[in-house]
């Protein structure tokens, strides 16, 4: 199957250049991270529909069949046109149903109230990395969904590696040697640059670190990257969309996901 949006188009890529394995099929794709298998979107089946009610028995059966020690069930829809409703059969079956924005532009401008204070720099060492899984298990502190320190930590990994193999890069904000934000940029083909993981520590949050990353992040993927446009994926409902459409991205379309986790204690 040939995937239509730019937002799993990259998602893809990304994974397969992190090692995980993408394999298609005439109407849906697998990807899987047999590194880390907690990993809900490094695992997932890509269908090339929305499913119908009728379809949701056969799909639940060949993600089973696929992932046959998952205690997750995750499924992404490629229909950059989707709407939330267009998952419906998916809800009912008790998945948490998502559309997010997905975000284009061909030029990153400044936010309107950068910030001076932070040093924005590139993660090189060890103790950068470290900071990096610091910062991301603060900000996901209170949801279950975030995966805990083993799921993050090799998750870094996983971006360290391709950060090492040339692929991107991941900038973060420090002050006084703390990372308080940060974000990685990655080359997604096409002249394509993907966003990932623009995070904020909770305690640091509307003092412009994440506009002033998202700005320094286009200019490396334009210089260094080749990048001509610049993709970010983000929740419609959350604050940070804000930031995005401040600095230049415009809406573009919908990435549509569906998920069931696993209940505490299974």
């Amino acid at each position: 199957m040939e995937v239509r949006s730019r937002a799993w188009r990259s998602d893809l890529g990304l994974l397969e250049l992190s090692g995980s394995i993408v394999e298609h099929h005439p109407t849906y794709v697998v990807a899987r991270t047999p590194a880390n298998p907690a990993f809900y979107w490094g695992n997932f089946l890509l269908l090339k529909s929305s499913p119908s009610r009728r379809d949701m028995p056969h799909w639940l059966d060949v993600f089973a069949e696929t992932f046959p020690e998952a205690k997750h069930v995750s499924i992404g829809v490629d229909d950059p046109t989707g709407r939330r409703a267009d998952l419906q059969a998916l809800a009912d079956e008790g998945f948490e149903i998502e559309a997010a924005t997905v975000l284009t532009t061909d030029e990153v401008h400044a936010p309107p109230h950068p910030n001076t204070s932070a040093t924005i720099r590139f993660l090189e060492s060890d103790d950068d990395w470290k900071q990096r899984v610091n910062l991301s298990l603060a900000c996901y502190s209170e949801d279950p969904s975030g995966g805990g320190e083993e799921f993050t930590s090799r998750r870094a990994a996983a971006e360290r590696r391709l950060v090492e193999g040339g692929a991107g890069a991941w900038l973060g904000a420090f002050e006084a040697g703390t990372m308080l934000s940060g974000l990685g940029i990655f080359r997604a083909g096409d002249q394509l640059a993907r966003y990932q993981d623009v995070e904020t520590h909770p305690a640091a949050r509307g003092n412009g670190l994440a506009g002033t990353l998202v700005h320094a992040a286009a200019q490396h993927a334009r210089d260094r990257l080749g990048a001509r446009t610049m993709v970010i994926v983000a929740d419609p409902d959350y604050h940070a969309i804000r930031i995005y459409r401040g600095v230049g991205f415009r809406d573009s379309e919908t990435q549509l996901q569906a998920l069931r986790s696993p209940s505490p204690g299974s």
